[in-house]
């Protein structure tokens, strides 16, 4: 089956939300980056987390990976342990653009050749002590050609399947330009583990277009997301409909979503239709101040 991913988002992929794209057709979801040291170091992150993870409802039909970031493999891998037995799969973020990334050296900025070995570390230390399937997550190498080397080398650590966002780091354009998804493709005609195409989804059109320039095993979509979970469904929910739904989730796991990522998701659910061009109907908007 084709995979319809929710990608992680930081501070947004709390449990209603993965649960309310699920319901529109996401075939498997990620949490948020969640940082080692503080799974090990702070307690109440780690509770709230958890309980997270231990409130998913039915594990099989709603599969979760938990996405860790770090460059220490010792705690990436007592981090890791901690979670294990509550989620489906253990994914390394070598994708992260943010400053923070830059400045604590994780992410995308692990992409430079020579910290390619201490990825491998980091890949096969989850690979040989995690019970759950080990993933990982990148953008581009730089040059876009050695994205393929480093991914051989991933495959070689033991990852079960590679998802690429096919464009360079850089922390004050994140999105400049489109996604490259002939080197998607490069990876899908070069690789024998599964490859998730990443990039260039803004509406249901593209999923299409995107499967037919890569030949991925399946589609990851984040920010697009954000404002219609009803994305893979092919719908546009009324905005007051869907936030009404995603508040009935968040009554339905309580704890697992703090108030202002609550509030940011409605934000996003109204921006969404806000900038969308309606049909020609009349339609009400929830405005948020």
């Amino acid at each position: 089956m084709l995979s319809r991913i929710c990608a992680p988002m930081v501070n947004q992929s709390d449990l209603p939300f993965r649960t309310l794209v699920q319901r529109y057709g996401a075939t498997l979801a990620y949490t948020q980056m969640l940082k080692p040291d503080s799974l090990l170091n702070d307690q109440e992150y780690l509770e709230f987390h958890l309980r997270d993870l231990m409130l998913n409802p039915s594990c099989p039909e709603r599969p979760t990976v938990v996405q860790l970031c770090g460059n220490d493999p010792e705690m990436i891998v007592q981090a890791g342990k901690k979670l294990q037995n509550y989620c489906d799969g253990i994914d390394l973020n070598l994708g992260c653009p943010q400053l923070v990334a830059l400045n604590d050296h994780f992410g995308a900025y692990l992409l430079g050749q020579k910290d390619w070995p201490l990825v491998e570390q980091i890949v096969s230390a989850m690979s040989t002590s995690f019970t759950v399937p080990v993933s990982a997550k990148l953008r581009l190498c730089q040059p876009a050609s050695k994205t393929l080397d480093l991914a051989e080398r991933l495959e070689a650590c033991g990852i079960s399947w590679l998802t690429l966002h096919a464009r360079t780091v850089s922390a004050q354009r994140r999105r400049h330009g489109a996604a490259d998804l002939s080197q998607i493709k490069r990876l899908k005609d070069n690789l024998r583990l599964p490859v998730i195409s990443n990039g260039n989804v803004r509406v249901y059109s593209d999923l299409t277009a995107n499967l037919r320039a890569t030949g991925a095993d399946g589609l990851m979509v984040g920010e697009t997301l954000l404002g219609n979970p009803c994305l893979f469904a092919n719908n546009i929910p009324d905005p007051v409909d869907i936030s009404l739904e995603y508040l009935s989730i968040c009554r339905q796991y309580p704890g697992t979503a703090t108030l202002s990522t609550i509030i940011t998701h409605v934000r996003h659910f109204v921006e969404f239709q806000w900038l969308t061009p309606f049909p020609t109907c009349c339609r009400c908007h929830l405005i948020l101040f």
